[in-house]
This record gives structure tokens, sequence and C-alpha cells, in this order.
């Protein structure tokens, strides 16, 4: 009898809770499970950002598609966006209302600078492009190693990695 006193003496006497053991392993299970889910995803975020890219090109590219290519009043050169929609508004201050509405780099793009850069001739030829995040992008301008006016649409490849860490730039050309 004094056996089972002691028992019951000593599941009163045991705190409820978790110990310190089972808290860490359950915390490392947690670490393993969100760093498997961050690999996993890290390459649709990539992919994301590169679809953003090409999709704010094209929207732009209409623009240039419809009229002549847009020579800033410090002539040909390459660009930022930023610099081009400050020119723009300058000479027109109607267009300062829709700078706000600028694409930037979903990755490196900010207000000072947009990563999307524009490059003028002296006879109005251009081209808009971006750096793209994936090494692995199809190459379909392989005699480009840089980008150019006038010299059709699509990837290359270019001789130094750009601000995004790839050397895979996408370009919209007239």
């Amino acid at each position: 009898m004094e056996f089972l006193l002691d028992l019951n003496n000593r599941n009163e006497n045991k705190q409820l809770g978790f110990s310190m053991v089972e808290l860490l392993v359950v915390i490392a299970i947690i670490a393993m499970l969100a760093a498997v889910a961050a690999v996993a995803l890290g390459g649709a975020r990539t992919s994301a950002r590169d679809t953003k890219r090409k999709a704010d090109l094209a929207r732009i590219g209409q623009l240039l598609s419809a009229s002549d290519c847009y020579l800033p009043t410090a002539g040909e050169g390459d660009y930022d966006l930023v610099q081009i929609a400050a020119d723009m508004a300058a000479a027109n201050p109607d267009y300062a209302r829709y700078a706000s509405m600028l694409p930037r780099d979903p990755k490196t793009g900010g207000e000072a600078a947009s990563n999307y850069r524009y490059q003028v001739t002296a006879d109005k030829h251009c081209v808009l492009y971006a750096n793209l995040e994936k090494a692995n992008e199809p190459i379909t301008l392989p005699a480009l190693t840089a980008p150019a006016p006038n010299s059709g649409s699509g990837a290359l490849k270019a001789a130094a990695p750009g601000p995004n860490g790839s050397d895979i730039y996408y370009q919209i050309s007239k």
C-alpha cells in the first residue's frame, strides 16, 4: 500500500509541460522544414522576378514600337529609366504624375535607379534592357555580348554579370 501512495505522490509532484529537450527537438524539426521550403521556393521566386522584368520591358517596349525612340536632351547614351522619366517630366510637366508608376527591377530597383536601362543612338535607334537572375535562361540572341539598339528582342549573354548577379540580359530593341 505504501508503494501505491508513493506513486500517487510522484504523479502529483510531477509538473505538466514539455521538457527542454522536447522543445529543442521540435524547434530543430521546424528549422529543417523551413530550410527545405526556402530552397525549394528560391528558384520559383527567381523565375517570377524574371517574368516580371520581361513583362515590364514588353509593356514599355510597346511604347517604343508605337513611336520613334525618345532622344533625351543630353543626347545619345545609356540611361536608367528614372533618368528618362525625369528628362521627359522636365520637357513636359504632365509626365511628372506618371513617374510614380515607373516600373522598377523587383530585386535591385529603387527610387534613385530602376535598373531598367535605355540606350539610344543619335539616329534614334534604341534598346530597353534588364539583367535577369536565372543563369539557365535560353539565349535567343547568341551573336550579342551586350545590349545593342536595332538588334532584335530576346535574351543575350554578356561579358560580365549585371546588378542581379547573372550575365544574362533581356532586351527589346528598335
